[in-house]
């Protein structure tokens, strides 16, 4: 069972759910096309929001996506789970609860696993993917996000701007080369570029003469959203607003939103996120 927290992880699910069940309406009209769903970070079936393992669990989204059966159910379901526990708690629930159900639970880091995806669907143009990905951390890099360019992929992502992003860029701009190269493969850009974005250049007149300083934007966590969206633009030609999860404090940890090459979709998208995000 996954441990995760936040009453926002139940309307995350809800959102996925509620766009997966008024996209296989549309797929039903189209019975030209087959659909897949991929889960990137599928884990276990369950989610507890607690510390006590019987307590809160709420079926996660992997296990939601499965019982929608009207119109149709998904041609296809193919999970990604690197924790080998997780992977076969969830194989094993699936085997017992939907025998009648085409799927595969595979035990692989997600970006092979999307760049795989990318070369099954560029081979098969007929099928239609509905993509969710709920990273642990900066673990998806950008370069497996651009190898989905041209193809026929809705995409649902987290975005750890508060959780990832903005905790690699120190206030001082004084970043690790390592944490640079986080930054540079989760964004795709250079860190010159990063750092321009992010950071302003001051100077301060001191007693041995001016000194140059990098100052973080106050709004970094926002800017990483807006970034992020802006980068999921060159790959696909539309992107949802953003819901935004917030902890106990007020402070900014998520920016959740969907990508696409369809309008109507993008239209769906923000039909689902909109209310959450009022709220």
């Amino acid at each position: 069972m996954n441990q995760f927290g936040g009453n926002w992880t139940e309307q995350k699910i809800e959102m996925v759910v509620s766009y997966a069940k008024a996209y296989l309406i549309i797929m039903n009209k189209y019975p030209q096309f087959k659909s897949l769903y991929f889960d990137g970070f599928a884990g276990s079936g369950d989610i507890n929001q607690n510390d006590e393992t019987d307590i809160d669990a709420i079926k996660g989204t992997a296990i939601r996506i499965l019982e929608i059966n009207d119109p149709k159910s998904f041609d296809r379901y193919y999970f990604v789970e690197k924790d080998e526990k997780n992977k076969s708690e969830l194989e094993n629930t699936i085997k017992q609860n939907f025998p009648n159900k085409l799927f595969h639970v595979v035990a692989e880091d997600c970006n092979v696993k999307l760049e795989s995806m990318a070369t099954f669907l560029t081979k098969n143009p007929s099928y239609r993917t509905l993509a969710f990905i709920d990273p642990y951390g900066m673990s998806v890099d950008w370069k497996s996000i651009q190898g989905l360019r041209n193809l026929g992929v809705d995409l649902w992502i987290l975005v750890p701007t508060g959780m990832g992003i903005n905790r690699l860029l120190k206030n001082d701009g004084k970043i690790s080369d390592a944490w640079l190269g986080k930054l540079e493969r989760f964004l795709g850009l250079d860190k010159e570029y990063i750092l321009n974005h992010f950071y302003k250049e001051k100077k301060n007149l001191t007693l041995f003469g001016e000194e140059t300083f990098l100052e973080k934007e106050q709004n970094a966590i926002e800017k990483s959203g807006a970034l992020y969206k802006e980068r999921l633009k060159t790959v696909f030609k539309f992107v949802s607003e953003s819901f935004v999860m917030k902890n106990s404090t007020n402070s900014i940890m998520y920016h959740f939103m969907m990508a696409t090459n369809n309008a109507t979709a993008l239209k769906i998208a923000n039909d689902v996120i909109k209310p959450k995000y009022k709220n």
